[in-house]
């Protein structure tokens, strides 16, 4: 693995070991970020999996008593029962963070009277309990598209979020510890060049007054 190119002084490698030091630390907080991501994920979807079988129950009831409703009905009162409902569903969309992810709130609520639009006299009782379930399963498909589209949310962070751990652990980290190793080295080497030039220079200025005191003493 390449190190960073740099020019191999003092000051540059001070430079690289802050620079490890803060991916180190980012290595660190997006570890235990992607760590609590895949909690708050898991627990999303246990929960979406749980009200999935109870929606999936609920939408196969109302949909055998409709079907039934529709057979015994004439297909004219059939719709005229469901032409002006009196009940209306208002659904506010708020949004909250988690773990700098931006995930949606729906709030559902039902305006309007409670009773029924028709008469009974011309309508199954296969139809009312088909209304009555579609009522209340409502609630829980707005939460269960909640859950769902948070944990798509959380998903597409926590794939981001291993990335970046993974350009850290694996690129960027090894990187800086090489380029500070070369560096390290390359001081070094330099370091000892720099004292064997000293002692040869010393040697040579000894050498150079041994060699005048020994001719001053020739000419005395």
């Amino acid at each position: 693995m390449a190190g960073i190119k740099v020019n191999p002084t003092r000051m540059e490698l001070k430079k690289i070991k802050g620079h490890l030091l803060t991916a180190r630390r980012g290595h660190k907080l997006l570890k235990d970020k992607r760590d609590e991501l895949m909690k708050q994920f898991l627990e999303t979807v246990r929960e979406a999996k749980e009200l999935r079988r109870k929606v999936v129950d609920a939408l196969a009831s109302y949909t055998n008593n409709f079907e039934t409703a529709s057979a015994v009905m004439d297909k004219k009162a059939m719709t005229e029962s469901l032409m002006l409902p009196k009940t209306e569903g208002v659904l506010d969309i708020a949004f909250k963070n988690v773990m700098s992810v931006t995930v949606p709130q729906f709030n559902f609520e039902i305006q309007g009277s409670s009773g029924r639009n028709y008469g009974y006299a011309f309508t199954s009782g296969e139809l009312d309990d088909a209304l009555s379930e579609l009522g209340n399963i409502l609630p829980d498909l707005i939460r269960l598209a909640e859950l769902e589209k948070t944990s798509l949310l959380l998903c597409d962070e926590i794939e981001k979020t291993r990335r970046r751990v993974n350009a850290l652990e694996y690129i960027m980290i090894p990187n800086y510890e090489k380029t500070i190793k070369e560096i390290s080295s390359k001081l070094e080497e330099n370091e000892r060049g720099n004292r064997t030039r000293l002692m040869k220079v010393k040697d040579m200025m000894v050498k150079a007054q041994m060699e005048q005191s020994k001719a001053l003493l020739d000419e005395e």
